[in-house]
């Protein structure tokens, strides 16, 4: 063993020694071995499936339930002597619109109270939160900005001048006004 070929030698006895009673695994521990690696997949597939399921229907009424939160209160329309009743969102639509000009703005307390003259239909007044989000242009001196309905009390006290959609959602309550600036 003091020359180096002896501790060949002798590994390579030990190397034919293991294999002799090394014995390959048996026809059923490697169906065995396929089975469970079978069912870890079929498991995986079922949760990711099903997890997959509870994120639609989650983010499903996320989207269906109402607002809670910052959103600025929504404004029930006054009720008036005109017979006005609000438009109703189509089926799958969130919200239905009514054009007309809204004019004659008067701050009282913690409200605004609009005139609204459609392009068809009867004149009614609105009670609305000086907190109502509004997109304007023209009204802002022609830059597009959002604005809440209680900085435009002064623009809109005045005749009929400026046109908004007026947005309601599916209980008649206002929930923003846009210029009409087509």
């Amino acid at each position: 063993m003091a020359d180096g070929t002896g501790l060949d030698q002798h590994l390579a006895d030990l190397a034919a020694e293991g294999r002799r009673f090394a014995m390959p695994p048996a026809a059923e521990q490697i169906r065995a071995r396929g089975e469970r690696r079978r069912r870890r997949k079929r498991v995986a597939q079922v949760s990711g499936g099903a997890l997959l399921a509870v994120a639609v229907v989650s983010g499903g009424l996320w989207l269906a339930l109402p607002e809670s939160g910052t959103a600025p209160p929504a404004a029930h329309p006054s009720p008036s002597s005109s017979g006005f009743v609000p438009p109703t969102p189509a089926p799958g639509e969130e919200y239905a619109s009514e054009i007309g000009y809204v004019y004659d703005a008067v701050l009282a307390g913690d409200s605004v109270r609009v005139t609204v003259k459609p392009r068809t239909g009867a004149v009614h007044t609105l009670t609305l939160s000086p907190q109502l989000p509004v997109e304007v242009e023209h009204v802002a001196g022609g830059e597009p900005a959002d604005m809440r309905l209680g900085q435009l009390v002064d623009r809109l006290s005045g005749g009929p001048r400026w046109q908004f959609a007026i947005d309601y959602d599916g209980e008649g309550r206002v929930r923003s006004l846009r210029e009409a600036s087509w």
